[in-house]
């Protein structure tokens, strides 16, 4: 029988050395995720929240963003279903199917409350669900990625009934369809960058042209959007600005929670008593 030669491990080495490579491997993979976290909080917070951020951040990605890939699918979803039922003439024009969805906001159907949410799913057309998708992920996924998903999704949807209580009151005869409420929220609760902000011009652009020179019999207001920044400059404060705060300690954490149950208060007595809508 022939002698089987061995394989020699090179000086200095031994069996073990698989184990310092994975080890190794984990040290760049650490370092890479440290690299990733102190980016995203340089981006996301204040820098006197920076610290305590990094000093919680244990995982890469820390958060999974699931409210903001959740709410996106649900409003392409919608939005898909409305075209496919009764396509859009155009880009910018409503249709038939749309206005009479048990979604959209309607001045004369407001004693249905649900309106005043459900609206965000409802989409005008193409460029208003791409422009508000692109700018609800570009800032609202690294927002989630930093904050919790419970806080991102408050401030979202206060954008939202904001958006459509302050329609009410300063537009009250305009029908309100989009999510730009909730995507507004999220810009005036944290900041606006360069890209933020020429997504946010065309966005209030082709807002303003909905409103007034569409030829339809029934407006889309445009003042959801900002009722959308108010409440993003107040509730959150609440869940952004105030990241390594104690709230209750805080003037400006009651100021801001006061000032928008006042504001929802007065919009739901003006809606009951006051408003000029039928």
């Amino acid at each position: 029988m022939e002698d089987i030669e061995l394989e020699q491990l090179p000086e200095g080495r031994d069996s073990r050395w698989p184990q310092a490579e994975a080890d190794q491997l984990d040290d760049n993979e650490s370092e890479s995720c440290k690299k990733f976290q102190r980016s995203l909080s340089r981006w996301m917070l204040p820098e006197d929240a920076r610290k305590l951020y990094l000093a919680r951040a244990k995982y890469c990605p820390p958060a999974t963003p699931i409210f903001m890939i959740f709410i996106s699918v649900a409003e392409l979803a919608v939005f898909i279903y409305y075209a496919a039922w009764k396509p859009q003439k155009q880009w910018v024009t409503l249709d038939e199917g749309i206005w009479r969805s048990p979604l959209t906001y309607k001045p004369d159907l407001r004693q249905e409350a649900w309106r005043f949410i459900s609206y965000m799913f409802v989409h005008a057309g193409v460029e208003h669900i791409l422009g508000n998708l692109v700018m609800q992920l570009v800032l609202g996924i690294p927002l989630e990625l930093v904050h919790k998903g419970f806080d991102v999704g408050m401030v979202y949807l206060a954008g939202v009934l904001a958006g459509s209580l302050a329609s009410s009151i300063f537009d009250p005869l305009s029908a309100l369809v989009g999510a730009s409420g909730g995507v507004y929220a999220l810009i005036g609760g944290y900041f606006m960058n360069a890209v933020v902000v020429s997504l946010f011009g065309t966005d209030f652009g082709f807002a303003l042209y909905r409103r007034f020179a569409n030829d339809d019999s029934m407006k889309v207001s445009f003042v959801a959007h900002f009722g959308g920044v108010v409440a993003g400059m107040t509730v959150g404060y609440v869940f952004f600005k105030a990241y390594s705060k104690k709230l209750l300690k805080d003037p400006c954490f009651w100021l801001c929670i006061v000032g928008y149950i006042v504001f929802v208060i007065f919009a739901v007595i003006f809606n009951i008593f006051l408003s000029p809508a039928p």
